[in-house]
């Protein structure tokens, strides 16, 4: 049975242009990398739990926001080359991408060197326009932006 993942992409119009909420992976892989590597916030959940109650906690985990009240709009499922299946909902409001504040998980770094570092698990969050999102989001995950877009359109 596959891994499976929930988020939330929140989303805002400002001045008639619909932009994204995505966030940065921390850890030192992720540090100089930019290009493909952005996502939703998102996060694993176990198969009798509720996806949708996943995507609001690892929101939470992931920026320190609660997700604004507010109407869920299915945008379905990706598939990661990793097998892992990742549901997502679009969710219309606006956060502070500055002030997020993420959890942290440790790691072993440098590598056999047998300390232990902790690292957020996000190191920063940014707002960005569909076009600049599609550039920047896990390639799996730019599906998300597409099935947006038609929503975006009537925003």
């Amino acid at each position: 049975m596959p891994k499976r993942s929930a988020g939330i992409l929140l989303y805002r119009v400002v001045s008639e242009v619909c932009e994204v909420f995505l966030v940065h992976p921390g850890g030192p892989f992720f540090q100089a990398k930019d290009q493909g590597v952005w996502s939703i916030p998102k996060g694993e959940y176990a198969p009798a739990d509720d996806p949708l109650a996943a995507a609001r906690r690892e929101f939470e985990e992931e920026t320190g926001f609660t997700p604004p009240s507010g109407e869920w709009l299915p945008l379905g499922e990706v598939r990661l080359a990793s097998g892992k299946i990742v549901t997502a909902w679009a969710l219309k409001g606006d956060i502070d991408a500055a002030a997020i504040r993420s959890n942290t998980f440790e790691l072993e770094w440098p590598p056999r060197s047998g300390r232990l570092q902790s690292f957020p698990e996000v190191d920063r969050a940014a707002w960005f326009t569909l076009a600049n999102a599609a550039g920047r989001i896990h390639p799996a995950q730019r599906a998300f932006l597409e099935r947006l877009q038609p929503f975006a359109a009537r925003l």
